[in-house]
């Protein structure tokens, strides 16, 4: 039927399948000019999907761009939330949008968020991005549809290797025992993920015959045929059995681009703009665009971004920002590439067992074996599943193996938290837990990837240890410390985006005692410019006050350390926390009693870290009627967007001089 204006409910004129066929190829096109624009997103599973999307959202599906909110139009539901950019073509071919707004894909502020946000956009139906969910959101949409008395149909775009969640299968379930011939899973069968092929990762095959198990109508096409796909939502949308419906189309990732094709590297990766001429090139588009435009939509879009976290950003004498001046030089490195080398260093013990998510490369927890066939039986990935993954760990620590299960921290504190309260935490099992990508600085994902929930969950479980290092050095220590000398549950939490090394090869380190960072003065390295020593050897300096840090966010307390001195001569102690849970009670006292003024620096929901160091402080006898200016710092109460990891620490007020700031007008009320 195609889109409708909804006060009249007059058709569009009708479109033929060449000029379909022909949409799809032109949404390929805007689809990769986007993600160049982007400089990040999903390439792959996008261009695999144009030739179904033009389809329905250009014919079948009844919808109005002037009326994005219209009561009987078709709901579209997209649980595969990482295609997200093939949801903003669609809606900007139908309408919704002028086509060169695309360019402000995964931008800071931009409602083209990096996974769809319902609230940022009319036509997006559903928040996604965190796979397996929005096929039981559809189940309950048709439910409300059947409840209204409505006839609006309801269609779910879903992928594959989502298919390896549970949750899938529930839904699965209940799609048929609740009768909802209106409800329509597209399942795009495109046979990767970003492990590789879905066969060899976890079977999902003879994925039809589990659906007709289950109770539905099964239609399996060409994905790449429009007479087909035609033909399949018509006899979808003529069902009358009392069974939903899923249409299986097989499909090659990367469609239209013959270096794409069937290459799992191309899941989660956006082109240059060599390699943009280039598929354009294959598309027979190089004529029909003027990306040149679209990047300098993209561009000034980035200037206006800079231009306004500039003027947000606190004033100091001069840029303290990072390796921005001739001295204060300082190294940059992920943490979880700590996490990587440790692994790979330590792997060889024969009890070492790692399992994978679907997303090892980008974790490195895959650095265990990649190097060593030797460890290859000692490799477990079981694809999108999480909570299948935290249990099989149990069961492994249960007889006598280390575990080591590592996603991103969203999934691996949030989605499985049963898991590891019960099958983890409840038996104390020596499983350790690898919660990758915490924070903002995740980057250009948005708030499904950005996990800042991490510590209220994970430290309120029983018999758990909770670990969140500085740096790429620390997290390779605390990695070792983790491995063979903590027995029972253990949780480590480290960033995604390069972050400064604060720390050398022999700082000390031991788990459970904090660590004190002290500005000494400018020096060539930054890291030089800071004793550093354990808490329990630190002699009391009378200091200003204490900056109470974890993860990351301690350099940024360190270069506020650096900031608070030269322009104030305010004297800070650096608390550095990298042990979480156990927390040392002691040093922390020790810094509220002898300093007076307290501020806590996370990058997670303010109080996830702070609450429990203000619990310490009043909860210790001697702190009794002392007089503590206190302060937490860290996320207040928002979910995280897109935008450029940096962007995204200023956006959030997270930087060293949001730190200073703040701990400026402590010292004032002290």
């Amino acid at each position: 039927m195609g889109s409708v204006k909804s006060n009249t409910t007059e058709t569009k004129d009708e479109i033929t399948v060449v000029q379909l066929e022909e949409r799809a190829n032109y949404m390929r096109g805007l689809n990769l000019i986007s993600l160049c624009c982007a400089g990040s997103g999903h390439s792959g599973g996008t261009l695999s999907m144009m030739d179904i999307l033009a389809a329905l959202y250009l014919k079948v599906a009844r919808h109005d761009p002037k009326n994005p909110y219209w009561e009987d139009r078709d709901r579209i539901l997209w649980s595969a939330g990482h295609k997200a950019p093939a949801l903003y073509v669609s809606l900007a071919v139908s309408g919704y949008f002028p086509e060169e707004e695309l360019a402000k894909l995964r931008a800071l502020g931009s409602p083209f968020q990096g996974h769809p946000h319902r609230l940022e956009l009319g036509g997006v139906e559903i928040s996604s991005g965190s796979l397996g969910q929005g096929f039981s959101v559809g189940v309950g949409v048709a439910l409300a549809a059947k409840l209204d008395k409505k006839n609006y149909r309801v269609f779910v775009i879903s992928s594959d290797g989502e298919h390896q969640e549970g949750s899938m299968w529930e839904a699965a379930m209940a799609g048929a025992n609740f009768k909802l011939n209106n409800l329509t899973v597209i399942l795009d069968r495109n046979r990767l993920q970003i492990d590789g092929w879905t066969e060899e990762i976890m079977r999902l095959e003879p994925i039809a015959d589990k659906y007709r198990a289950f109770g539905w109508n099964v239609i399996e096409i060409d994905g790449h045929n429009m007479e087909e796909i035609l033909a399949a939502f018509d006899k979808a949308g003529n069902n009358t059995t009392d069974r939903p419906t899923v249409i299986i189309a097989h499909t090659i990732k990367g469609r239209g681009v013959s270096f794409m094709e069937n290459v799992a590297g191309w899941h989660g990766k956006s082109p240059n703009r060599e390699e943009l001429d280039k598929a354009l090139a294959e598309l027979g588009l190089t004529e029909t665009f003027d990306v040149k435009r679209f990047l300098e939509v993209a561009a000034n879009y980035q200037k206006e971004v800079e231009a306004r976290l500039s003027d947000k950003m606190p004033k100091f004498s001069r840029n303290y920002w990072w390796n921005a001046g001739s001295v204060m030089k300082v190294d940059m490195d992920p943490t979880r590439k700590g996490m990587g080398r440790a692994l790979e260093q330590w792997g060889g013990d024969e009890r070492m067992v790692c399992i994978g998510a679907d997303i090892s490369g980008s974790i490195t927890i895959s650095d265990f074996y990649e190097k060593h066939p030797e460890r290859a039986n000692r490799w477990f990935s079981v694809g999108v599943a999480e909570q299948n993954g935290t249990t099989i760990a149990a069961g492994l620590a249960k007889e006598g193996k280390i575990p080591v299960f590592g996603t991103y921290g969203v999934f691996s504190s949030a989605r499985n938290l049963d898991q590891l309260r019960v099958s983890v935490c409840y038996g104390n099992f020596n499983v350790l837990i690898v919660g990758a990508h915490g924070g903002v600085s995740v980057g250009p994902d948005g708030a499904t990837h950005q996990e800042l929930e991490a510590l209220f969950q994970v430290c309120g479980l029983p018999n758990m240890r909770v670990a969140v290092p500085c740096d790429s050095i620390e997290t390779k220590k605390m990695m070792r410390v983790l491995l063979f000398d903590i027995v029972g549950p253990k949780y480590i939490r480290f960033a995604r985006e390069a972050t400064p090394v604060i720390s050398r090869e022999d700082t000390p380190m031991e788990f459970g005692i904090a660590n004190i960072y002290r500005f000494r003065g400018e020096k060539e390295r930054f890291v030089d410019a800071f004793d550093i020593c354990l808490a329990t050897e630190y002699v009391n300096e009378h200091e200003d006050i204490a900056l109470i840090a974890c993860g990351p966010e301690t350099a940024e307390a360190c270069r506020a350390a650096w900031i608070l001195k030269r322009d104030f001569g305010i004297e800070c102690r650096v608390v550095n926390v990298h042990t979480v849970k156990p927390l040392d009670r002691l040093a922390i006292v020790r810094a509220a009693m002898e300093t007076g003024a307290v501020l806590t620096c996370e990058e997670h929901q303010v109080g996830g870290f702070g609450n429990w160091v203000a619990s310490t402080i009043l909860a210790w006898p001697e702190m009794t009627g002392a007089k503590v200016v206190f302060d937490m710092l860290g996320v207040n109460d928002r979910f995280g967007e897109s935008g450029k990891s940096w962007q995204l620490i200023k956006e959030f007020g997270l930087s060293a001089e949001h730190i200073a700031d703040r701990a400026r007008q402590l010292v004032e009320r002290k």
